[in-house]
């Protein structure tokens, strides 16, 4: 067989079964609030900086860039996930911190434009159908959100995906 017919998408099989590695997705659910945490710290920190900065290019502008500051949150949160998490390391900061890193389904790595839409699903639904659809991962096999669910991405632990 080929390699370009083995990479096609109809021969992609799901590579990570919770029966058969069950220490993929030991401890996942919990490191994973932390991430959360230690990166909501991060984009904070990252978005007080971007806000001098806005500041500064107000005062040039006269006053223009000011506008800015009513989306400037978002943006450096939106920019901060696409950027690292659909980097090469696959995890934001924080989940780096925590060993944990995210994968597609059949293996690979996460692109930036899904890593954008994974934060803005996580985000909606967190906003429209209240933080208990959270609670979709204590029924998920692989201790998935409803937003992992949808992208079809799982999040897992660093060291058992690396052995």
């Amino acid at each position: 067989m080929s390699a370009d017919v083995a990479s096609s998408p109809s021969e992609r099989r799901d590579m990570f079964d919770p029966m058969a590695w069950p220490e993929l997705f030991e401890g996942v659910r919990t490191r994973r609030m932390f991430a959360l945490c230690i990166d909501v710290v991060a984009v904070a920190i990252l978005t007080f900086m971007a806000g001098v900065l806005v500041f500064f290019l107000g005062i040039f502008t006269l006053g223009l860039a000011w506008f800015f500051y009513a989306f400037l949150g978002q943006a450096v949160a939106l920019l901060y996930t696409a950027f690292t998490l659909g980097g090469p390391n696959a995890a934001t900061p924080g989940m780096r911190a925590m060993g944990l890193e995210m994968r597609l389904w059949y293996g690979a790595k996460p692109y930036p434009l899904l890593a954008a839409m994974h934060v803005l699903l996580f985000w909606f639904s967190v906003a429209l159908l209240t933080p208990l659809v959270l609670l979709v991962s204590l029924f998920s096999d692989r201790k998935r959100l409803l937003h992992d669910i949808v992208l079809g991405t799982l999040v897992m632990n660093t060291e058992s995906l690396r052995a």
